[in-house]
This record gives structure tokens, sequence and C-alpha cells, in this order.
């Protein structure tokens, strides 16, 4: 069995989130320690907590909904690209890549493993409109990036979610690639099926062929 990496950012209080977005908590309406036969917890969070997926109903008023995410799109197989970029992926960053015949590319930039620091990072990686614009070009059915948007902060436009959710591009953020070394791997991407949600906290693994 080949080794399994977990890209998914650990859910916990201690996870930063998009500001204005409702943070992870977690707590017990029965547990055992209080003489109750059982443990359950509550849960509360945003649909984007964490490592999630964007649906197009995210930003499109009659896109699909995350429970109407094709699986042949989430699971399969995964390009891992290293974008050495300080700020921003722009389209000649891409245009630099073998890209052809790839249908999910998760890109790989400084922020991978920054999501388990609690203070929230204004600066992270973004890919611009343009970018976004040549994976659609490309061909491209699902993007990833490991932070929590694909948009530069304080956009007002968001046009690089608009590029990407009106081709029906899937959209991945949040996802931790510090052990992922750039490649091609296997992918499992599972959200929550949700009905009617615009996104879902997922959990997200590679693994090598054979």
């Amino acid at each position: 069995m080949p080794k399994i990496i977990d890209a998914t950012v650990p859910l916990s209080a201690e996870v930063p989130t998009f500001p204005g977005d409702p943070r992870f908590q977690m707590e017990f309406s029965h547990r055992i320690d209080r003489g109750e036969p059982y443990n359950v917890a509550k849960l509360t969070l945003g649909a984007h907590s964490g490592t999630h997926v964007d649906a197009p109903y995210h930003f499109l008023a009659d896109g699909s909904t995350v429970e109407r995410l094709p699986l042949d799109v989430l699971v399969g197989r995964a390009l891992v690209v290293e974008v050495g970029a300080a700020s921003r992926v722009d389209r000649t960053d891409l245009e630099r890549m073998a890209l052809d015949g790839e249908q999910r590319v998760l890109l790989k930039t400084r922020m991978s493993g920054q999501l388990r620091r609690p203070e929230f990072q204004e600066d992270f990686v973004y890919l611009t409109a343009e970018a976004a614009a040549y994976l659609v070009e490309r061909g491209v059915r699902l993007v990833g990036i490991d932070y929590l948007s694909v948009e530069q902060f304080g956009s007002k436009d968001f046009g690089a979610h608009h590029a990407l959710l009106r081709a029906g591009v899937v959209i991945v953020e949040g996802l931790d690639l510090s052990e992922a070394a750039a490649g091609h791997y296997q992918m499992a991407c599972l959200p929550l099926r949700i009905v009617g949600a615009d996104g879902s906290p997922a959990r997200v693994v590679l693994w090598k062929d054979a």
C-alpha cells in the first residue's frame, strides 16, 4: 500500500478563518466524564472552514450546490505543482508548466502548513483572474490552493472565483501540501454531502500509484 498523504488541515478552534466567517467550535452535549453513557459533540463551523470545497453556488446564484458536485472530478489523478511566487500565481507562472491533459491541479506555495498558525495572514498567495482563465482554457476541472482562498485578500470583483466557478471548475482551498512533493498523485477529495450548501469542509488525501 503506498503512503497516504493527508492534505487536510486538522479542524480545531485554533484554525484561522477568513475574516467574517464563523469560527470552528466544538462542545459536548453528552460526556462520559459527567456520568453519561456516551460522548456526543456539537459542531459549529462555516462551510469554508479549514480544508474545504467551493461549489459554484458560492458565487453564482444559479450555480450547483455542493451535493451536486461530480465525484469523477473530486477523485482521480492530480498534479501538484510548486509555485515559487511570493505574492501571487499569474498566467505566466502557469504557462511555464506542463499542464497538457491535466484535469486536477494543486498549487503548492509558501503557504502550505501556514493554516496551523492561528492568526489569519492577509498576504497569502493568491491566483489572479488571468491565471484562473488560463486553467479553464487548459481544460482543468479542479484547482486547489494551500490557503483559505484563491482570491486576493480585499478583492472587490472576485475575478478568480468567477472565472473558475462559471466554467464549472471545483475549487479546493485550505490544503496542506507540506508533505507532497511536486508530481502526480491519485487524489480523493470528499466534501460533506450537504444539500443546498455553497461549500463544505472536505477530507483530502493523496497517494502515489503503486
